[in-house]
């Protein structure tokens, strides 16, 4: 059925990647970047449900539409509560996914996060792209979830701590070096002046003043 879906969606111009149980779910939302989820809730692995309690708490915005075969009006109020946009019980037309997938597109083009501009840098959440002095910057979804967090700060010092929380899962190890890895990487990606500054045993903050690009020491 899946792969159906994805086929009729694909003639309806509307590119599809299928994901077979919740582990794969979620390994292809870290890596990829969509607009929407379609989720069935009884899927092998991490449910449809905890997939969907795992994209709202990542702050993506991305709206998420459940389409299942749970078609009590309890099932469809609880789907609501675990952040759904849209509920589709099945059977259904694919005419009718379409038009709500659209519907979907349409109300999150309408909710699109504001472009931020600091130091150079010009950051757009909805198309995920950044600009430093006018040069295009690829960055991995994590390193653009971190460089997000710390121009939203406008300069402000982020602790490691915080960054985990805010640019990693519920389930990250606390203990990892990962946030100091990323920032490093970020910095090597984003080119020299270097714009992040370590402020030692504080945290990461965007530097803008006069002495950007000095790096300072790690970060306790």
């Amino acid at each position: 059925m899946a792969e159906a879906i994805r086929d009729g969606l694909r003639l309806a111009a509307i590119a599809a990647d299928i994901a077979g149980d919740g582990d794969t779910a979620l390994e292809m939302l870290s890596i990829n970047a969509y607009d929407i989820a379609v989720l069935d809730r009884d899927i092998p692995g991490p449910s449809g449900d905890e997939v969907a309690e795992r994209i709202v708490a990542s702050g993506s915005g991305m709206p998420i539409l459940m389409l299942t075969a749970a078609d009590r009006l309890d099932d469809k109020a609880s789907g609501f509560e675990l952040g759904a946009d849209d509920y589709l019980t099945k059977p259904f037309e694919l005419q009718e996914l379409v038009l709500r997938l659209r519907a979907l597109d349409r109300r999150r083009a309408h909710n699109r996060p504001p472009v931020r501009e600091l130091a150079g840098l010009r950051l757009d959440p909805f198309r995920r792209e950044v600009y430093r002095d006018g040069r295009y910057v690829a960055l991995t979804r994590k390193q653009f979830a971190v460089l997000e967090v710390l121009v939203a700060a406008e300069g402000g010092v982020i602790s490691a701590e915080e960054l985990l929380e805010r640019a990693w899962d519920e389930n990250a190890d606390p203990f990892t070096n990962a946030v100091r890895i990323t920032v490093s990487a970020l910095r090597k990606r984003l080119g020299e002046p270097w714009l992040i500054a370590t402020v030692p045993g504080v945290g990461y903050r965007i530097d803008t003043g006069p002495d950007a690009g000095r790096e300072g020491g790690e970060c306790g």
